[in-house]
């Protein structure tokens, strides 16, 4: 993406005509998360048409929106549809949220998304908290030159997902009586699902879970400094000896039953996080 730096400060421009405030925490509102827009205390909406840059998305009935305002008391930005790569957008345009982001003072973002489980302790409805992830979209957002402004050509992912914010939602799904799981996610390109074989393979190199989503923006947040928390929510189970059709409103409806666990978790999480 060509002139980078000076394409975020477009977008800027746009939307500081609607707030000049700080935003520390950015949220990602994946599968799983519908429900923490009725928790925001929305101060301004921005449809994505309206800011110079920003991706549409092809697969929500709407075109999605930039919300800006609070929970907990604490300032946030919230992308209400995210982009994914088999849309057809590159892994630059799909990340380029997150970048804008960094520049309304987001430190913290956070992740969710629907997934298939290979690990055969998990079940349908459950929660994964990211702890890892395996890459095999075929791509990366920072292939390309590098701005030094951004952040550095050869960055850090000994810990892509924040420790500490992992150890605060455990502390959190506990106290809530909430049953979730840790694992590693790898991403893949979509939109088909694995074959059988496929799922085999994840398996053995060491994936619990699988989606087609959130690895992109992790990476670029990583780059730009910024910590992530990611949990799943696990929609269907990919066990290749009792593998099944997958049913679209079957995948709805687990993420539909296990929206509220998530919701109540990340609201406690954005009250208790420091991001100073």
């Amino acid at each position: 993406m060509n002139n980078l730096i000076s394409k975020i400060n477009e977008s800027l421009k746009v939307i500081r005509e609607y707030s000049k405030e700080d935003y520390a925490i950015g949220i990602i509102l994946g599968t799983g998360l519908g429900g923490l827009v009725k928790e925001i205390e929305v101060k301004h909406q921005i449809k994505y048409e309206q800011i110079p840059h920003f991706p549409i998305s092809t697969v929500e009935s709407h075109h999605g929106k930039l919300i800006l305002g609070k929970i907990g008391g604490k300032n946030v930005v919230v992308m209400q549809g995210r982009f994914h790569f088999y849309e057809g957008y590159s892994m630059q345009e799909i990340t380029y949220p997150v970048r804008v982001m960094k520049f309304l003072g987001v430190k913290i973002l956070l992740i969710s998304n629907a997934c298939g489980c290979m690990n055969r302790d998990y079940r349908k409805g459950d929660l994964m908290i990211i702890e890892d992830h395996i890459n095999l979209l075929g791509d990366n957002p920072l292939i390309g030159k590098n701005e030094d402004e951004l952040g550095p050509r050869f960055p850090d992912m000994s810990e892509p997902y924040s420790k500490e914010l992992i150890n605060l939602a455990e502390e959190i799904a506990k106290e809530k009586n909430i049953k979730v799981h840790k694992g590693v996610y790898v991403a893949v390109s979509g939109p088909n699902l694995e074959t059988k074989a496929e799922y085999r393979f994840l398996s053995q190199i060491g994936a619990d879970v699988v989606g087609m989503s959130t690895v992109p923006e992790n990476i670029v947040a990583n780059h730009m400094g910024i910590k992530v928390f990611g949990m799943s929510i696990v929609t269907d189970e990919c066990f290749p000896e009792n593998l099944k059709p997958v049913v679209l409103e079957e995948i709805i409806e687990a993420a539909n039953q296990a929206e509220p666990k998530m919701t109540s978790i990340f609201v406690e999480l954005i009250k208790r996080i420091s991001s100073d």
